[in-house]
């Protein structure tokens, strides 16, 4: 029977970037259910550090977004720490604008929400120009900011389980911009706490500066029919014109086609990791 999420201990803390009612905390409970003990962190740093030094069990944070792309900071701390992918989910990001209860469109005087959010829903926006826009850390923390702080004049742009955890009332839903939004994030454990395996594997790796040496760590993959479903490049810290190279391959790591490939990269690239084999849910 096909899991529909990943297990863990009743209790268990998991780590996400921003407050409750984020994004990331929805992803969270997808992936381990509603029994987990919710862990903020005000940074993306903070999530990963909580899992290396044992705060927490697991991280769920966002690692690319349909519209605004690649989150580079993640694939940075991916290869910077030890953890490994555990899981993935996607999210369909809908966006609300939130109020005091009580509070109308005419008394709003500014709006509050995660820079990317205020760009998600530029058309809304543009119709009430007179009203400011101010830029906050977190979605579902600029709920929680203009409630804590009575700020009955403002409103704040971020999900339905904001408003409901808040005690705020939704002005007005679905204001993005584009209807197929979608976030995607990984769950991130200490290496070897669950089985790898999973029809999905992401990896990184370093070449050496060499002619041709990119599409003959490609061909590995292509020569045994594995898909590569996104590759992404970074630049190294401290090595101007060095880059690693993330892939998402359709595979299993497991499986002989993937150890081969994996065999013949080695051969290729001085640096290689297996950042996980995981499971979607």
């Amino acid at each position: 029977m096909k899991q529909n999420r990943l297990h863990t201990a009743p209790g268990a803390a998991i780590a996400f970037q921003g407050e409750l009612g984020s994004f990331s905390h929805h992803a969270a409970r997808k992936i381990f259910g509603a029994a987990i003990r919710p862990l903020s962190c005000f940074s993306f740093d903070e999530a990963f550090a909580a899992v290396v030094y044992r705060k927490a069990e697991c991280a769920v944070i966002p690692i690319e977004n349909t519209l605004a792309g690649s989150i580079h900071q993640n694939f940075d701390l991916l290869a910077h720490h030890s953890l490994e992918i555990a899981a993935e989910t996607s999210l369909r990001v809908e966006h609300n604008l939130i109020v005091h209860p009580g509070v109308g469109l005419r008394q709003i005087k500014q709006i509050y929400s995660h820079p990317a959010a205020l760009e998600q829903c530029r058309r809304l926006l543009r119709r009430l120009r007179a009203i400011e826009k101010v830029s906050f850390y977190d979605t579902a923390g600029s709920v929680k900011h203009i409630r804590d702080r009575g700020l009955r004049s403002a409103a704040a742009i971020a999900s339905e389980d904001a408003a409901r955890i808040y005690g705020m009332k939704i002005l007005r839903r679905g204001i993005e911009d584009e209807p197929e939004n979608y976030t995607r994030f990984l769950a991130l454990a200490r290496r070897g706490k669950y089985l790898r395996g999973g029809p999905k594997t992401s990896i990184v790796f370093g070449l050496r500066n060499e002619p041709g040496a990119l599409f003959k760590a490609l061909s590995v993959f292509a020569l045994r029919n594995i898909d590569l479903s996104k590759i992404e490049s970074r630049p190294i810290r401290r090595e101007p014109w060095q880059y690693l190279f993330y892939l998402d391959l359709q595979s299993d790591s497991r499986s002989p086609e993937c150890s081969h490939a994996f065999r013949h990269l080695r051969e290729l690239a001085p640096y290689f990791k297996v950042l996980g084999s995981y499971p979607t849910f």
